[in-house]
C-alpha cells in the first residue's frame, strides 16, 4: 500500500489540514506515513478470528460514592471573601448587553 502513497497525496492531506509544509517536511512525511501503512499492512495479515474485541487491555470498572447529603457553607461563610454582594447573592459585572435582546 506505501507504495501508491505520494507527495501529491501528502500535500493535498497538509491542504485539508491547513498546514504549510516545506519540500523538505514533505519528504519526511511521505516516508514516514508511508511506514505508518506498511505496518497496518503487517497487522492485516493476523488471524484475529478468536480475539475478542475490547476498548481497554486492563479491566477498568467504575468507583462511584455514596450519594450522600453532607454539611455545606452557609450563605454568610460563602460570601464571606466575595468581592462584591447584593443581600445573599454574589453581585457579577453585567456581561451581556440589553440592546441586543
Amino acid at each position: 500500500m506505501s507504495e501508491k502513497l505520494t507527495e501529491d497525496q501528502i500535500r493535498h492531506v497538509a491542504k485539508l489540514a491547513r498546514l504549510n509544509c516545506t519540500d523538505q517536511e514533505i519528504a519526511t512525511f511521505t516516508t514516514q506515513l508511508a511506514a505508518i501503512l506498511d505496518y497496518f499492512d503487517q497487522l492485516r495479515e493476523l488471524d484475529t478470528t478468536d480475539v475478542e474485541p475490547l476498548a481497554h487491555c486492563l479491566p477498568i470498572h467504575n468507583i462511584f460514592r455514596p450519594d450522600q447529603i453532607l454539611p455545606s457553607l452557609s450563605n454568610e461563610q460563602a460570601l464571606a471573601n466575595a468581592p462584591r454582594r447584593d443581600g445573599e447573592f454574589f453581585s457579577v459585572p453585567k456581561i451581556l448587553d440589553d440592546s441586543n435582546a
